[in-house]
């Protein structure tokens, strides 16, 4: 992610210096001469490396970081002297570039000069720029990247309990299938520890895990007792509740299934 926002600020005309485990420049000479600091590390990481260089933070820079949680990471931050905005970028690294991508910033102590400018590097490259709180973004993604990563995993892991084989699945797979197959492989293609830190470091998670135990929990209920009206009433109150979104959905798969036909 480090290596995307990179080429993002070298367009936008600044220079842009590199500290990491494969350069020869420690962290703290950079966050010396630089007057904007990105932190992008690993989430258990980076409080770690804001600590790092923050004796040599000074009011007249910015620091920020790129972490997928913004409640402890600010609050490091925020222990330093520099003017914070905490970054959230809602995308991987593989991306072409930032159109039409979403980053959450957090501006925890800053002038509203300094903020408009940051955002507008990113706005000048599509991407829409979402202003939370530290609180509020963490527990937003305890549902966006939280509630989605878990049923994730758990569908993975009840096709592996099972013994299911992939490939025979495949010969008997529906469009919504195949998305969702999609979904599994795309995640568990990818570094474990990210996701590790993404459902264990975040302290909104757990409430978000129990209602979704509850609901499974209920739904399971439903489905046993084998009573069209009870799963009825329990569809119709989720569809209520998606309100219009349903319809949208509907189109935005279409659109999606219409497009893996055409491969």
């Amino acid at each position: 992610m480090g290596r995307l926002f990179a080429g993002v600020f070298e367009r936008a005309g600044y220079e842009v210096l590199v500290s990491g485990r494969s350069t020869k420049l420690p962290a703290t000479d950079l966050a010396e001469q630089c007057g904007i600091v990105i932190v992008s590390v690993p989430i258990r990481d980076t409080v770690r490396v804001i600590e790092e260089i923050a004796p040599v933070l000074t009011k007249n820079q910015l620091l920020c970081d790129l972490t997928s949680l913004k409640v402890a990471p600010v609050a490091a931050m925020l222990r330093t002297k520099a003017q914070v905005i905490g970054l959230h970028p809602m995308f991987g690294p593989t991306v072409g570039s930032l159109a039409g991508q979403t980053i959450i910033a957090c501006p925890a102590r800053c002038t509203r000069k300094t903020r408009d400018a940051l955002l507008a590097i990113f706005r000048a490259e599509g991407a829409t720029c979402t202003l939370a709180t530290p609180e509020a973004h963490d527990r937003m993604m305890a549902v966006v990247q939280g509630l989605t990563h878990f049923v994730t995993l758990c569908m993975a892991e009840s096709i592996r309990r099972m013994g299911l084989n992939i490939n025979e699945t495949r010969a008997f797979m529906s469009p919504v299938y195949q998305i969702e197959l999609a979904l599994m492989g795309r995640l568990l293609a990818q570094d474990p520890d990210l996701y590790a830190d993404i459902l264990q470091t975040n302290p909104f998670v757990p409430e978000v895990l129990a209602a979704c135990r509850a609901s499974a929990a209920n739904l399971a209920g439903i489905v046993m007792a084998q009573d069209p009206n009870q799963f009825r009433a329990f569809f119709k109150n989720n569809s209520w509740h998606f309100g219009e979104y349903c319809r949208e959905g509907q189109e935005m798969t279409d659109a999606l299934i219409d497009c893996m036909v055409r491969r």
